[in-house]
């Protein structure tokens, strides 16, 4: 049951989007560009940054939407969505590019607290060719996410169970974007 008077059963962000969409539209806003805008990271990488953040900070509703975003963005086949749980899980080992891999490990220390991101580890993703732009988006959408998903647990929004409703989400945001109004939104079969 959310803290607050949300509408019951739309589920996490878009729910508390609906409640307040004067502060929904710059986070949706900020979504879009950091996920979806122009930027030599492709979506599946950036979303696989959110969905590995969220993971990272036990935000159900975030990781499994942004998860299937991510696996949206390759295809939605069924290794999509296995590589995605790969990334989350074991992102050392994860079928990435090396220079991926080095950004996933600062915005898991972003996650933990933006100081804990040092030179070396800066200098360890430019060495493996990150630019100055996919570095700093890197953080922000580490930063962003953590917001977001403190955003959605911290009014305890409605969290659907079955990981099959979060598949269509993952669809529309892949292919749709973020800029929609909540009001608009598709949830779990509604309109």
């Amino acid at each position: 049951m959310a803290h607050i008077a949300l509408e019951h059963g739309v589920p996490g962000i878009v729910g508390a989007f609906q409640f307040r969409p004067e502060t929904a539209k710059p986070m949706r806003d900020l979504a879009e560009i950091l996920l979806r805008g122009p930027n030599t990271l492709t979506s599946a990488e950036r979303e696989a940054i959110a969905a590995y953040v969220s993971n990272g900070n036990e935000c159900r509703f975030c990781q499994l939407s942004h998860s299937a975003a991510a696996a949206e963005h390759r295809g939605g086949r069924e290794a999509d969505y296995e590589w995605i749980e790969q990334v989350k899980a074991h992102p050392e080992s994860a079928d990435v590019s090396p220079k991926l891999r080095a950004l996933l490990r600062i915005a898991g220390k972003v996650r933990e607290g933006g100081k804990n991101v040092t030179p070396a580890d800066v200098a360890a993703a430019r060495e493996q060719g990150a630019t100055d732009v996919e570095i700093h988006d890197t953080v922000l959408i580490a930063a962003a996410f953590s917001m977001y998903n403190r955003y959605v647990d911290g009014l305890a929004t409605f969290q659907p169970e079955n990981i099959a409703d979060y598949k269509p989400m993952g669809k529309r945001m892949a292919h749709e974007g973020y800029g929609r109004p909540a009001a608009e939104t598709v949830v779990a079969g509604r309109r």
